[in-house]
């Protein structure tokens, strides 16, 4: 089965005084304001697309790892998972330069090896991850709750 998911963005004005806007299509992504100074200064109440893609690798990352403890026979109750995106000047040019993700889990059964092992390899399994991969370093720290 191929899913095909939309995003819509719309631009206004110059890139450091302008502004725009970005949503789901059709989906539960509501439209939410993007500016260049929600990327490199105070984020307020506007995103910036690396805390998109944060939050599209925190939520993929999670189902990932939930697939991988369920395989090996220790379904979580809870995972909580928090990504952070560095977005950073280099050279000339901003890139996205690492994602950090820490994941607490709350899973009967199983060691804090297990579940370490089992992270590592929801993070090379993850879909986000492998789109990452050779662009961005990406670190996990895993731990039971």
């Amino acid at each position: 089965m191929t899913a095909k998911r939309t995003a819509e963005a719309e631009w206004e004005g110059d890139l450091i005084k302008g502004h725009g806007r970005v949503h789901g299509a059709p989906s539960a992504l509501p439209m939410v304001s993007v500016s260049w100074s929600a990327r490199t200064e105070q984020q307020g109440a506007q995103t910036s697309p690396e805390e998109l893609l944060a939050a599209a690798h925190a939520s993929c990352f999670s189902m990932a790892l939930s697939a991988r403890l369920g395989r090996d026979g220790h379904p979580p109750t809870k995972l909580e998972v928090t990504a952070v995106a560095t977005f950073d000047k280099v050279g000339e040019g901003w890139k996205i330069t690492t994602m950090e993700l820490a994941v607490v889990g709350h899973v009967p059964g199983i060691t804090p090896e297990q579940f370490q092992a089992a992270a590592r390899s929801a993070s090379e399994g993850c879909p986000i991850s492998q789109a990452l991969k050779g662009n961005v370093a990406i670190s996990v720290n895993a731990r039971l709750a």
